[in-house]
């Protein structure tokens, strides 16, 4: 069995956190995705690159409502230097008038969410998993090789908030950055796939986010949905693969 795991330590930091989970299996690879659904996908990402401007409504990035309440989050942790919750990011490059395009489907579906919504979202390859994912304060040292990068080795820092599983860390500073290791690639059959929210008046947005993520995963990567669950304070763990 792997399970999702959320240790006190997270919830010390963040009591009123809520964090939507969607496990995926059965997807298509990448070129067995249709050409139809494919140019669907960008379709959609294009409409989220628009949806995402409500999010902004000021011209410096750090005075919009989503990015000030998720860099009043990242003090709360010990992070790298200059590391950014990743729906910053995103919403940098809309403000910036450079849209977010396609990847691959598991990609932009998720990115599509996550601009529509203005929330981090992330996936990561439940094969690659090492053992239970946890999201948990760490002691530092914790082997990671990040996405996009020719380091070596990146390993946690002490205090630093991320997830980690019996190999290394999964993704740094909270949802910074992802691992070569774990990354949803095109050929990714089983995903994890994660939202998180720091606001507890947007839970009822999380839960609609949610929705949409497992719907779209259903309908353009063919996956089976066997989980799709909030967790919170009271409901901490989901299992990942029985």
């Amino acid at each position: 069995m792997k399970k999702f795991v959320t240790d006190d330590s997270f919830w010390e930091l963040f009591p009123d956190a809520a964090i939507g989970v969607v496990v995926a299996r059965g997807m298509k690879r990448a070129d067995e995705v249709s050409d139809e659904d494919k140019a669907e996908l960008e379709r959609l990402l294009v409409r989220a690159n628009m949806m995402a401007e409500r999010h902004l409504t000021s011209d410096t990035i750090s005075e919009n409502a989503p990015v000030k309440a998720w860099r009043e989050a990242y003090r709360k942790f010990k992070t790298k230097k200059g590391a950014r919750c990743s729906i910053e990011n995103l919403l940098k490059r809309v403000l910036k008038g450079n849209p977010v395009g396609p990847i691959t489907p598991s990609v932009d579906i998720y990115n599509a969410v996550s601009l529509t919504y203005a929330l981090p979202v992330g996936g990561e390859d439940i094969d690659a998993f090492q053992g239970d994912l946890h999201l948990t304060v760490t002691q530092g040292g914790d082997a990671f090789l990040p996405l996009g990068s020719d380091e070596h080795d990146d390993p946690t820092l002490p205090g630093e908030l991320c997830y980690l599983d019996d190999a290394g860390a999964v993704c740094r500073c909270w949802n910074w950055r992802d691992g070569v290791r774990t990354a949803l690639t095109d050929d990714s059959r089983n995903a994890f796939l994660i939202i998180e929210c720091v606001e507890p008046d947007r839970v009822e947005e999380l839960s609609a986010a949610i929705d949409e993520l497992a719907e779209s995963v259903e309908r353009y990567l063919g996956a089976a949905i066997e989980a799709k669950q909030v967790v919170d304070a009271q409901h901490r763990e989901v299992i990942i693969e029985p």
